[in-house]
């Protein structure tokens, strides 16, 4: 089955198509052009043509009326002049004029006169080539003066006009279409050059990048912005290697230590403590657990593009107290009412994540505070973190050495978790000295 007309044209390559259009459309205006021109030219010759008739004319009728017109009558302009009298009888004309039939009956001259207009009339009747254009004036005493003058000159020389319009006008066409195919190919050339430089980035060239073009067009913001999502691209999958990396290493130690227990509880059976034993495993098992939770987090925050899994109104301060609640080490100093917009599961993971960084380094208490201006504060008087790290621990997997020689210590995603969470809620989180010990400070836009 053949394609359709719509279908064919789709099928076709840019540059033909705006070739095409570029032809199609400049043939269209110089067909409107050419036949605008050529009825103005017509309109304005035969115009002429009336004026001067029309002047001979009313010259003809002042000498009639003062009496004074010779015969034959005179003109310049090869006009041709007759004077009727009341009764339909010639009685002036111009040299070579009929003096025996007017050239328009009493008829025609009436209706002339009524329409204050010239007219056509054809001269081949009375042996004149070509069309003549009339017009009629009245005189005095019922006398009637017509005028008339060929105009085969004006119809040659529009006929020529629209011969040259017809000859020229494909030609122009043309040209036109040869220079917009160059023009356009040109013009294109800059996204060929994407498209093979796209083609030859691989997942074993993945650090390259498209070239651009040194005009500061289109198609250079196209390559910038290209440039661009490749490298967002090459970063998030530097991340995601590097995520699935650490967490490979994270998951070593406790399956090598399941496994190592388990081992050694099998080959000596007979003295081993089974309890024991369990509760090892049990431990190493929720510090997987824990992990594998923390990971599904990240991957969700990563996978929802920076956006949080909700966005609706939440009592800030009710998801506050409710976290506070579970912990005993932990203190509200000030609560006031804050309403902000998000998931409150994953807020209350972040104050959950907080508390628990505080509760592990503690010496004695944990501060908890939450302000009308949405600044929330979690603060312990443990031994701090020095001022070069503590921008550094909100990378995922980092743990300073005091951390990881703790057994009960994280996997070092918790603060990950918490900046990914506030910044997908529009916020920003920072630690700070609180001498002695941390503070934790999370900043959340809060609902008017």
């Amino acid at each position: 089955m053949a394609d359709s007309p719509l279908v064919w044209w789709r099928r076709q390559g840019l540059r033909f198509r705006l070739t095409v259009v570029a032809a199609a459309v400049l043939a269209l205006a110089l067909a409107i052009s050419a036949s605008v021109l050529l009825t103005v030219l017509d309109r304005a010759l035969i115009g002429t043509v009336d004026d001067s008739t029309r002047q001979q004319a009313q010259t003809v009728r002042v000498q009639a009326d003062a009496g004074t017109l010779t015969s034959p009558i005179a003109t310049h302009d090869g006009t041709i002049v007759q004077v009727i009298d009341e009764r339909g009888r010639i009685t002036d004309v111009t040299y070579g004029a009929d003096r025996l039939v007017p050239l328009l009956d009493a008829r025609a001259r009436a209706e002339v006169l009524r329409d204050g207009q010239a007219t056509f009339l054809d001269g081949r009747p009375y042996a004149i080539s070509g069309p003549l254009r009339v017009v009629v004036i009245s005189a005095d005493h019922g006398r009637t003066v017509i005028a008339a003058r060929p105009i085969g000159e004006i119809q040659t020389s529009l006929g020529t006009a629209g011969r040259i319009l017809l000859i020229g006008t494909p030609m122009l066409i043309v040209l036109l279409a040869v220079a917009s195919w160059l023009i356009i190919g040109r013009t294109l050339r800059p996204i060929a050059a994407l498209r093979r430089g796209a083609a030859e980035i691989t997942h074993t060239a993945r650090s390259r990048r498209l070239p651009v073009p040194e005009s500061r067009d289109e198609v250079h913001s196209l390559a910038t912005t290209l440039n661009d999502m490749l490298a967002r691209l090459e970063e998030a999958e530097q991340r995601q290697r590097a995520l699935v990396s650490d967490a490979a290493h994270e998951l070593r130690s406790p399956l090598a230590s399941i496994r190592l227990q388990l081992e050694v509880a099998l080959g000596h059976p007979e003295g081993q403590d089974w309890p024991e034993t369990a509760e090892g495993v049990m431990e190493d098992a929720m510090r997987l657990s824990r992990l594998a939770e923390d990971l599904l987090a990240l991957a969700r925050l990563d996978e929802r593009g920076g956006v949080p899994a909700r966005s609706e109104p939440v009592d800030l301060d009710e998801v506050v107290r409710q976290t506070v609640d579970r912990y005993g080490e932990a203190r509200l100093t000030v609560c006031d009412p804050v309403v902000v917009r998000g998931d409150a599961l994953d807020l209350s993971r972040v104050l959950t994540n907080l508390v628990d960084n505080a509760v592990r380094h503690t010496s004695s208490k944990v501060e908890v505070a939450l302000t009308a201006d949405g600044v929330l504060t979690v603060t312990d008087d443990g031994p701090g973190i020095p001022a070069q790290d503590r921008e550094r621990v909100f990378n995922r997997f980092t743990r300073l050495d005091s951390g990881r020689s703790r057994d009960e210590g994280g996997a070092g995603l918790g603060l990950a978790i918490v900046r990914e969470t506030v910044r997908a809620h529009g916020g920003g989180v920072h630690l700070e000295d609180a001498s002695p010990g941390l503070r934790a400070v999370v900043r959340l836009p809060v609902v008017r």
